[in-house]
């Protein structure tokens, strides 16, 4: 049944459902303004890659600009790629209980109206990449490919979340294309350890919707490893702590990065002991707390950065 007040299943008494003009809750609601962990998840890596390329050139001069632009990107953007999932999966959404509600199966919002929205937070996220340098705006745009077809291949593969992966994780690189205008051996490893992260904290995101999703004839990682989603788990985070500490060696890091590093790992070790498939609410927790493992992460590369400059 859909709830009176409009509000998403899995989203109530957010500044969305209590605040916002009533005109613009269905907007704000489809491009998950009111749930803003994804647009934290996909900032993290943006803000890594600033950070750590400011630790290798040894230059923080435009590191609070390329901050702020990435914030201001990372949620627009991500707006648009909420916006264009939930257009591309309306009828599967219609059939799960989490996601019935969401304001296009549930009759709040049309398609068209959906659409115009993607455009116009496509083109706020067109301007905060006209700010960097050709060789950032090529690789920003290189990225869309993937955002496209990221909402078709649940339907194809059990491993949609590597295909997430490589989306969520693209701002590993732009740090560094933004920087120096180059994608070095740092980059490319702090890519591989942010989709490995990606894969796992979305198979624990996916766990929430497995039972629907078996139903549907929806694939995801969870629903491929189930029982062994603790030990998988604990491999993809593994690989995601090598990867990083890999790029922060050849970034030339300092120690503060490498105790991001450390706390961040020790986060995610807490969430494979933690993990009990079969509790939703649970998964959900550990779902929302990668935020706050990434910024532990952020926070060490940017002491390191402002040490290393000689700003503290």
């Amino acid at each position: 049944m859909r709830d009176v007040t409009g509000r998403v299943a899995d989203s109530t008494g957010n500044w969305v459902d209590s605040l916002a003009p009533q005109q613009l809750r269905p907007y704000l609601r489809l491009s998950r303004y009111d749930r803003p962990i994804g647009s934290w998840l996909l900032l993290l890596p943006c803000w890594w890659s600033a950070a750590l390329a400011v630790v290798a050139a040894g230059d923080v001069q435009q590191l609070p600009r390329y901050l702020v632009l990435f914030f201001v990107g990372a949620f627009v953007m991500r707006g648009a790629g909420c916006a264009w999932n939930d257009i591309t999966d309306r009828d599967l959404d219609a059939r799960v209980e989490r996601t019935r509600s969401r304001p296009i199966p549930s009759g709040q919002l049309s398609v068209r109206n959906a659409y115009v929205f993607l455009v116009l937070q496509a083109l706020v996220g067109l301007l905060v990449l006209l700010q960097f340098n050709r060789f950032a705006i090529v690789t920003g745009i290189a990225s869309l490919g993937i955002v496209a077809i990221y909402p078709f291949m649940k339907r194809i593969t059990w491993w949609p979340q590597v295909v997430l992966g490589l989306a969520f994780s693209w701002g590993a690189l732009m740090g560094f294309a933004a920087t120096s205008a180059t994608l070095g051996a740092p980059a490319l490893l702090l890519y591989a350890g942010s989709i490995a992260w990606v894969i796992g904290y979305d198979t624990i995101y996916a766990h929430q919707d497995r039972e629907d999703d078996a139903l549907i004839g929806v694939k995801s990682t969870a629903l491929l490893f189930g029982e062994r989603t603790r030990f998988m788990l604990a491999l993809f985070y593994g690989v995601a702590v090598i990867c990083i500490a890999a790029a922060l060696w050849t970034a030339g890091a300092g120690w503060l990065s490498f105790a991001g590093l450390a706390v961040f790992a020790a986060h995610l070790a807490s969430q494979v002991a933690r993990i009990d498939i079969n509790d939703g609410a649970l998964c959900q927790r550990l779902f929302w707390s990668n935020r706050d493992a990434g910024m532990l992460l952020f926070a060490g590369l940017l002491l390191d950065a402002v040490h290393r400059a000689g700003v503290i």
